[in-house]
Parts: structure tokens; sequence; C-alpha cells
């Protein structure tokens, strides 16, 4: 499941917490993926994940976010990994919880 690959080169890459769902305590800055979409063609999968990246300030967000699409382009050295495409990025800020985020939007071809 490409979902437990992603999630643990997160988790060797970042130095801050990386989750798939929220959860009840959140630090203040941290980092929340989910696929939203995929397929599959002669034997390759492609799906589409975004990164949300969260800090303290729109500042830290957006920097966080700059990380966190380096470390995911890189993720294209991984056997598991075909193809990774930034498809685009923005500030996503949560306005009903107030909470600083940047979105990333990558295109992911994978075995």
């Amino acid at each position: 499941m490409i979902e437990l690959v992603i999630k643990k080169y997160l988790d060797e890459n970042l130095k801050i917490p990386v989750f798939m769902e929220h959860q009840n305590k959140e630090p203040k800055r941290f980092v929340i993926f989910e696929k939203t979409g995929s397929s599959k063609r002669n034997r390759t999968y492609a799906a589409t994940f975004v990164f949300q990246s969260y800090a303290e300030s729109m500042y830290e967000a957006a920097k966080l976010n700059e990380e966190v699409k380096k470390i995911v382009e890189n993720m294209v050295m991984l056997d598991e990994v075909a193809f990774v495409k930034l498809n685009t990025d923005y500030n996503f800020t949560d306005t009903e919880t107030k909470k600083y985020r940047y979105q990333a939007v990558f295109d992911i071809k994978h075995y």
C-alpha cells in the first residue's frame, strides 16, 4: 500500500510529526497527507496525494510547505515510486479552526 510507503518515508525524512488524519492533541507544526484519487494502467498505479503543512504562522506554514515539496519530490528514488510531479500548491489556511496551513498536491505513479 503506497500510503504506508509514503508515511514511512516522511517519518524518516521530516523532523516533525506526520499523520494520515487529525489527532486529538496536535503539535504546533505537523503534516497530514491523504490520497484523493487513483487509477491503474499497465500494472502501474497513478495517485493524487495532498500534503497539508500546518504551522503557527503563515510564514512558517509556507516554509514547511517548501520543505515538504522537496522531500516528496525526492521520493522518486524509492523502488516503489516511478514518477512524482507537483500538480499545485497554495495557501490553504483553515478558517474554521484558524490554523495556518499550506497544501501541496502531487501526482505520483507507483508500483
